[in-house]
């Protein structure tokens, strides 16, 4: 928005309290048929629906592809939407390193509220309504206070998280009425950029009207990283407050949107012919690494995690997949000139 546009204002009338604008679905049940087939080694790229944990998806999974192993890399928020990475068999191994991968949001963020969440699932502790004569600046204080927020910077993850403090979730202990602060740590934010107009809302809380502001954003950043907390401070450096009211992944490391499912559309597939579709454990490993084909007696040592033998060339990732027939056979990593293994998915050599 330039200087000479006129900002966007809501009016709202009659609310009880100030919230945030945007409310998602309470949790819910997820309902899926359970397959009559076992699925294959592999992963479920999910467009996880709001009002449902991370836990709850990988629950149903469980009877899509009709077995246990299953689970989830890099955990979103019932309140979240969007990419999440669900293991089937042998390539729950291989969600260890799916989840270090860099991610991407979009988001909306809320100005002049605070929760003890920091998003609109949580329950408000700080109002300040924003000042009529500042709505014409605002929009410059939010792109200038962006920058701020990218490259390498020091966060403090938000309250509710499952950080482990003293072996407790943080979020445990929070529910539990314990007061937690978690320390900074080091992340990293390649992307924060607002993506729409500042809107302004008017909003009627205890014969008090006050003002708040909203924004969609883009967020790319390295894992580990917090949205909410970007919320939280971009307010607390406008003097404002802030908190998240809308969450979207749309990427996790090479894996793009075209890629993610319904739960809706596997349950379909469970329907129609008895199993659910994975994404090969070959397929998934090349998606992410380079490969290196093996030979007979190298494919051989490997069964037993020996990796002697292999000599780096021209693969461009530090993580290799290691292929034999075409099929993958382990996850190696480089070192020096040679390889060692990370995670060895087939223990015997293929019936000739």
């Amino acid at each position: 928005m330039t200087k000479k546009e006129t900002p966007q204002v809501i009016e709202t009338e009659g609310a009880a309290t100030a919230r945030p604008r945007k409310q998602h679905a309470a949790h819910r049940q997820l309902d899926v048929p359970r397959a009559q087939e076992t699925a294959a080694d592999g992963l479920l790229i999910i467009d996880k629906p709001a009002g449902v944990t991370s836990h709850d998806v990988v629950s149903c999974t469980r009877r899509l592809a009709a077995t246990r192993k299953v689970g989830h890399a890099g955990t979103l928020d019932p309140m979240a939407t969007g990419m999440l990475i669900v293991g089937v068999g042998k390539a729950t191994r291989l969600l260890h390193y799916i989840t270090g991968a860099d991610k991407g949001y979009f988001a909306r963020i809320s100005l002049g509220i605070s929760t003890d969440t920091d998003d609109a699932d949580g329950e408000i502790i700080a109002i300040n309504s924003i000042p009529s004569a500042r709505e014409t600046t605002l929009t410059g204080e939010i792109d200038a206070q962006l920058g701020y927020f990218r490259g390498d910077i020091m966060q403090r993850p938000t309250t509710v998280s499952a950080i482990k403090v003293g072996g407790k979730r943080a979020h445990a202990l929070h529910r539990a009425g314990e007061s937690v602060e978690l320390a900074a740590r080091p992340v990293t934010v390649s992307v924060f950029e607002r993506l729409s107009e500042v809107e302004f809302t008017r909003i009627e809380t205890e014969g008090e009207t006050i003002t708040v502001a909203e924004f969609d954003v883009r967020v790319e950043c390295s894992s580990g990283t917090y949205v909410r907390a970007l919320a939280r401070d971009l307010g607390a450096a406008l003097g404002l407050g802030g908190c998240l009211t809308e969450l979207r992944r749309f990427r996790i490391g090479n894996w793009k949107p075209q890629q993610m499912q319904t739960i809706e559309e596997l349950g379909k597939q469970v329907t129609e012919s008895g199993k659910v579709q994975v994404l090969p454990l070959t397929e998934a490993c090349l998606n992410a690494y380079d490969s290196l084909e093996l030979t007979e007696a190298e494919a051989i040592s490997l069964c037993n995690g020996n990796t002697t033998q292999l000599k780096v060339t021209n693969q461009k990732t530090e993580i290799v997949a290691a292929l034999y027939q075409g099929q993958v056979r382990a996850l190696i990593q480089k070192q020096d000139s040679g390889f060692k293994p990370l995670v060895v998915f087939e223990t015997q050599m293929p019936k000739t």
